[in-house]
């Protein structure tokens, strides 16, 4: 699967005003992020325990 046919989100986190907005897509082997106010922003793939990892670590869980 190429990055271009993913289902990005945008993060609960990112600002409603329509900056700083962060999109996250899942994978089988990876969990996508980028810049969504990038055209063409390079993107970061990690593994889904390290995902797991960030997240309850940036939450506070």
């Amino acid at each position: 699967m190429s990055t271009t046919e993913l289902a990005w989100f945008k993060s609960s986190y990112s600002g409603t005003s329509g900056d700083n907005c962060v999109e996250v897509a899942a994978s089988t082997n990876a969990v996508h992020v980028r810049d969504s106010k990038i055209e063409r922003s390079p993107q970061l793939a990690v593994e889904p325990t390290t995902w797991s990892a960030f997240v309850a670590y940036a939450t506070g869980h």
